[in-house]
C-alpha cells in the first residue's frame, strides 16, 4: 500500500503541476482528466478517503507541487526529553507541527514548543531531515512529507499543557519508549536518534 500511495502522490503532483504550467487548452484538459483518474484511484485504494478529503488534498496547493514540512523540537533537560500528550489521541509526541509561512524552521520549533509545552526554547542542532515515506511512518493523510528534528535547549522551567495538549513531562529514553506514542509524529528510532545527538559532541545531521 505504501508504494501505491507514493504512485498516487506522484500522479497528483504531475496533474497539478501540469495544469499550472500548461498554456495549451487541450493539454489542460488532459491534466484535468489525469487528476480525475488519480482521485478515482485514490478513493478505491486508500482507506477512509471521502470525496471532501480528496478535494481538499488535490486542491489545497497550487503551482509546482512540493513536499510539506513537519518540524519537531526535541528539548532536553537533565538528559531527559520533553514530550507532550495530544488531547486528540491521548498519545505522546515530541512537540511540533506543520511549518508556517513567515517562520524559519528553527522558529517553528520554538513556536510549537511554546504553544504545546508552555516554555521558550533555543534550537541548537538540526538532528535529522527525514522523508516520511521512506522511513515508513504511518500516514494520516495523502501529503508527501519531510520531517525536521531539532535539538532544543529550554530557557525556563515552568512547563504546562496548551490548547492541543493535556500533559507535559520530561522522560528518559527508556521511559519514552514505554509510552503510547503517536507513531505518525515520531517513531522509536527518532527518540534514539535524538538522544544520540544530545549526548554527542560532534553530531552530523542525518538525512535520507
Amino acid at each position: 500500500m505504501e508504494d501505491t500511495e507514493l504512485l498516487l502522490e506522484q500522479l497528483q503532483a504531475i496533474s497539478q503541476t501540469g495544469k499550472h504550467y500548461s498554456k495549451d487548452v487541450f493539454d489542460r484538459e488532459r491534466y484535468d482528466q489525469l487528476e480525475s483518474v488519480a482521485k478515482k484511484l485514490t478513493s478505491q485504494l486508500v482507506q477512509n478517503s471521502s470525496k471532501k478529503q480528496l478535494n481538499i488534498y488535490f486542491d489545497s496547493d497550487t503551482g509546482y507541487v512540493t513536499p510539506k514540512v513537519d518540524v519537531r523540537a526535541a528539548t532536553f533537560k537533565n538528559d531527559k526529553i520533553l514530550l507532550v500528550r495530544e488531547k486528540s489521541s491521548g498519545q505522546w509526541s515530541i512537540p511540533g507541527g506543520w511549518a508556517d509561512i513567515g517562520y524559519s524552521a528553527g522558529e517553528i520549533a520554538e513556536k510549537e514548543t511554546f504553544e504545546e509545552a508552555g516554555i521558550k526554547v533555543i534550537p541548537k542542532k538540526l538532528i535529522a531531515v527525514k522523508d516520511m515515506q521512506k522511513n515508513h511512518y504511518p500516514k494520516k493523510n495523502l501529503n508527501y512529507i519531510y520531517k525536521m528534528f531539532f535539538e532544543c535547549q529550554p530557557t525556563e522551567d515552568d512547563i504546562h499543557s496548551g490548547v492541543e495538549t493535556s500533559d507535559v513531562k520530561y522522560f528518559s529514553l527508556e521511559e519514552a519508549l514505554d509510552l503510547n506514542l503517536s507513531l505518525a509524529r515520531n517513531l522509536p528510532a527518532d527518540f534514539k536518534m535524538a538522544f544520540d545527538c544530545h549526548l554527542s559532541d560532534d553530531w552530523q545531521t542525518y538525512f535520507d
